[in-house]
């Protein structure tokens, strides 16, 4: 980072991620300007909340010694418009973490893959938590003065800079805490220097804050005539909108309140505000996001829930008070049997911190449940949420049930990629004397669809889940049953469809695989170790032969996922099974010389692995007999 400095100014460059953002800003925002008085306004009412928070534990920051509010001033001449509170305020160093930087790992590689389309998405605005900038759509240069709470009136702090790629900080004397923040308008901003345009913003977005947000306004005489001087007026109702009841809370108010507590720009497409009275005294206001944040997957990901008690704020990502697959969760709970010098230590084994916990994830699982019952909706949330969700079952065993009943996959049953198909709904079209749910994981939909192991359950109508994300074969070693009914995994050894047979395919079946039994012996006897058995199957129609894993060994993509996360997986030993009607296995059985026979072996197995891993432990062994054989052909 460059830097100057002249006496107590200095001159900084920005991080490169705030020089994108602040491009983001200036050029491709200007159909959504207005945002930004919201997001000052959010972020000044959560000064005055963190000067609350600090005040429990030294009073002497804040004793009622002035209301804390939000103020807003503008001069028409000058076109600057000014947005005051007197909340915590910034110390220096504050001042260069929070508007020369943003502190969130991944930014920069998150950056460098936005597509033009994207930049121009006003989304992205709150993907952050850098409101500050959006200030930069309506003016061309802006200046912050502020003061800590805790630092003295000549401590204060000038904060200036036009954009670009550079700002300057100064030592200045402030009287009083909190944070002035001076936007120099360009001539797009010059509609906000205006009280009606600034009273009209105030009500859309900021009516549901709990601080008063007041206008400097002309007073006037009996006659309407402006006297010269000025007042401030009041202009929202100042009352934290979930200590109101739900009666009296319109649509529009909860999602804008959603909007200024997430700092999303889109609309939640669910919510659920309870007030609870009795063990425990809580209030909670929990929402649901219509789009995921992009660093959702990412292990330093924040909790989106506001912690408050008996309506003083504590913390910003109360993540004690949601389970980690519920990340994407926003709102807040305000407590009323809390310590108001509650830390995240003594959160971490409180009795009440466990019941809220249990309580608010049982209300978002309910939410979701409802919320299932419209399908359009719910597409959208699984297709935001759907990975994490699959974390659930591992993570929450008390609700594992519940939550199974939430998840979605592509199936037989639909011929498509998209994952719309409940657990439920499966059971429902289970053929009669079926008892297991019949379930395949693969690396893409495409494998899992073509998969061979699916010849058989086509032929004979049964539905089978198909799983192609990383997480599944993970998630199914702890999703074990649903409704009574065991999960079956069908390239697993154990797999038996006898019951879907009759007693003429059943004799068969055993003369076949008596008649075969020499061609089995053959087929071990050249592999050896190299597959821990040959076998006869029947559940192939097309496909010559494919490799299963014993029932309690460990799978392909379970082996995949652990190479993936740079683990060491122990080696999979496979079952190589052999389609006796298959023509290719009729013309290798019939092979009296054996190292022909040998070549016929090392082609049903190189496919079979093809087909089940994607790869084979030695493809240029698999080449040569394919060549070798090729070469006989008359």
């Amino acid at each position: 980072m460059s830097e100057t400095i002249t006496n107590n100014k200095e001159t900084r460059g920005f991080q490169s991620e705030v020089k994108q953002l602040l491009n983001l800003m200036i050029h491709s925002l200007y159909s959504n300007k207005e945002i930004f008085l919201r997001e000052l306004i959010s972020n000044a009412s959560d000064a005055a909340d963190k000067l609350r928070f600090q005040a429990l534990s030294q009073p002497e920051l804040y004793q009622g010694d002035a209301d804390l509010a939000v103020r807003l001033s503008f001069d028409k001449e000058a076109k600057t418009l000014t947005i005051s509170d007197n909340g915590i305020g910034m110390s220096r160093d504050s001042v260069i973490d929070n508007l020369g930087t943003i502190a969130k790992s991944g930014t920069k590689e998150f950056f460098s893959k936005l597509s033009d389309d994207q930049v121009k998405d006003s989304q992205l605005i709150g993907q952050f938590g850098v409101g500050f900038y959006s200030a930069f759509i309506v003016a061309d240069a802006v200046t912050v003065r502020t003061r800590d709470a805790n630092l003295s009136a000549d401590e204060g702090v000038l904060w200036h800079s036009q954009g670009e790629g550079e700002y300057t900080l100064e030592t200045i004397h402030k009287e009083n805490r909190g944070t002035d923040i001076i936007l120099h308008l360009r001539e797009e901003g010059e509609e906000f220097l205006s009280e009606w345009r600034l009273k009209e913003l105030v009500s859309k977005y900021s009516d549901h804050i709990g601080i008063p947000v007041y206008i400097q306004t002309a007073k006037t005489d009996e006659e309407g005539k402006e006297t010269g001087e000025t007042e401030w007026e009041k202009v929202n109702k100042a009352e934290a909108l979930w200590t109101q009841p739900k009666s009296e809370i319109s649509e529009e108010e909860y999602k804008a309140f959603y909007k200024h507590v997430s700092h999303d720009f889109a609309d939640p497409l669910v919510w659920s505000h309870n007030k609870v009275e009795g063990k425990n005294d809580y209030t909670s206001l929990l929402y649901i996001p219509s789009k995921a944040p992009w660093d959702m997957m990412n292990r330093d990901h924040k909790s989106g829930l506001k912690l408050y008690v008996q309506r003083v704020f504590i913390m910003d990502d109360a993540s004690q008070f949601m389970p980690s697959y519920l990340r994407f969760v926003r709102g807040l709970i305000d407590s009323n049997d809390l310590p108001l010098n509650v830390s995240r230590e003594i959160l971490q084994d409180n009795k009440v911190t466990q019941s809220l916990r249990s309580a608010c994830t049982k209300r978002v699982l309910s939410m979701l449940e409802r919320m299932s019952s419209d399908e359009e909706k719910y597409q959208t949330f699984w297709k935001e949420f759907g990975l994490v969700m699959k974390e659930g079952p591992a993570e929450d065993f008390s609700n594992r049930e519940k939550i199974a009943g939430l998840l979605r996959f592509a199936s037989t049953h639909t011929d498509s990629s998209e994952q719309n198909v409940a657990l439920k709904a499966y059971v429902e079209r289970m053929k009669e004397g079926q008892d297991k749910i019949y379930y395949l994981t693969a690396d893409s939909y495409a494998a899992a669809k073509n998969s061979p192991h699916l010849e058989q359950f086509k032929s004979k109508g049964i539905e089978v889940i198909l799983m192609y994300d990383r997480i599944d074969e993970w998630l199914m070693n702890y999703l074990t049953e649903f409704d009574g009914k065991q999960f079956q995994s069908i390239t697993k050894a154990g797999l038996d469809l006898s019951q879907f047979e009759n007693e003429a395919e059943k004799e068969k079946h055993k003369e076949t695989e008596e008649a075969f039994k020499t061609v089995v012996e053959r087929t071990q006897s050249y592999l050896g170790d190299r597959v821990k058995e040959v076998r006869t199957t029947f559940k192939l129609a097309s496909t010559p032969a494919v490799v299963v894993t014993d029932d309690y060994e460990i799978g392909t993509q379970m082996a995949k996922l652990l190479e993936a996360a740079g683990q060491a997986a122990p080696e999979v030993k496979y079952i190589l099974e052999l389609n006796p009607e298959h023509d290719l296995v009729k013309k290798m059985a019939d092979e009296p010389d054996e190292e022909q026979f040998g070549r016929w072996v090392e082609i049903l197995l190189g496919q079979a692995m093809l087909a089940e891993r994607g790869s084979m432990e030695d493809p240029a062994q698999f080449l040569s007999a394919v060549n070798r054989l090729l070469t006989k052909v008359q």
